[in-house]
């Protein structure tokens, strides 16, 4: 099991990098940071970009890997965005993973661009496309791509990747044809389990069966399912999971039974989401990350 922390980007570097660096000496596996214009309830707080942060996350980190979580239409267009990928692949010595999903409908993200309210089904679609050209933008020299809501006119790539073919792809899906777009393009898959469900186990019990899902649009791509990482994102739950270093095992414990490969969890803050002691942090870095396997 390998274990990932989230870092907002809310705070200036010079208190940001402390933490990024502790991730670190802390012995997460990966941290990643919101791709957001703004988030939530915290929206009207003070709110950095997803892509300066990672850049310079990278300049004080040497071994722990870093990547979006996640990005999406809402914010970014395949062709400006695939040059800020190329850039992380290399500052980052091919430590970036590129963690994408479709958006939430009705998102500050959107809103405050004044983009589309697409359906859901348009909203896949839009996805669809978004997943398919930046994987080509990163893959050829040159990429021509006509589609209904991006396109691309002889989009240059040097020089290319470090990391081969290209950075990885952690696809966040829940729905079936999103499924289908993280089996066929992913070297990873997110799952959220269902938001805003009250009830503990019954949160489980959706990811259980999201997972077994999963495993069917893995084979209908005819991929292995063993080479697939499977990321859950452990505080879509009811229970924050840094709650207790008990929660935090127990989550392990049953994201591993479900046959996840790597869990993420989220900075303790002091109020609002997330609220938890940095306390239980320390313990968990102390106690449980060593022993992990």
């Amino acid at each position: 099991m390998r274990v990932g922390i989230v870092i907002l980007p809310e705070h200036r570097w010079a208190r940001a990098a402390p933490r990024w660096r502790a991730a670190e000496a802390y012995g997460f596996d990966h941290a990643w940071t919101y791709d957001h214009l703004g988030w939530r309830s915290l929206v009207d707080g003070p709110w950095f970009d997803a892509v300066p942060t990672l850049t310079a996350a990278a300049l004080v980190t040497e071994r722990i890997r870093l990547g979006t979580f996640v990005a999406s239409p809402n914010v970014r267009h395949p062709v400006t965005f695939a040059r800020s990928l190329l850039t992380l692949d290399d500052v980052s010595g091919g430590r970036f993973t590129l963690g994408v999903g479709a958006g939430v409908r009705g998102a500050y993200d959107n809103l405050v661009t004044g983009g589309p309210d697409l359906s859901p089904r348009a909203q896949v679609d839009r996805f669809a496309e978004f997943v398919e050209l930046t994987d080509a933008l990163l893959t050829r020299e040159r990429t021509d791509f006509a589609g209904r809501y991006y396109t691309a006119v002889q989009a240059r790539s040097a020089p290319g990747c470090v990391q081969r073919p290209r950075v990885p792809f952690v696809v966040a899906a829940d729905g079936p044809r999103s499924m289908r777009i993280a089996a066929r393009f992913g070297q990873g898959w997110v799952s959220t389990g269902k938001r805003g469900e009250p009830d503990l186990d019954a949160w489980w019990a959706v990811v259980a069966e999201r997972a077994a899902r999963f495993d069917e649009a893995l084979a209908a791509q005819g991929r292995d399912v063993a080479g697939v990482h499977r990321f859950l994102s452990a505080d879509s739950a009811p229970v924050y999971s840094l709650t207790s270093v008990e929660a935090f095992r127990d989550v392990l414990g049953r994201a591993g039974a479900l046959g996840f490969t790597d869990v993420v969890v989220h900075w303790p803050r002091p109020d609002g989401p997330y609220a938890g002691s940095e306390a239980v942090l320390e313990r968990v870095a102390a106690e449980v990350l060593p022993n992990l396997a």
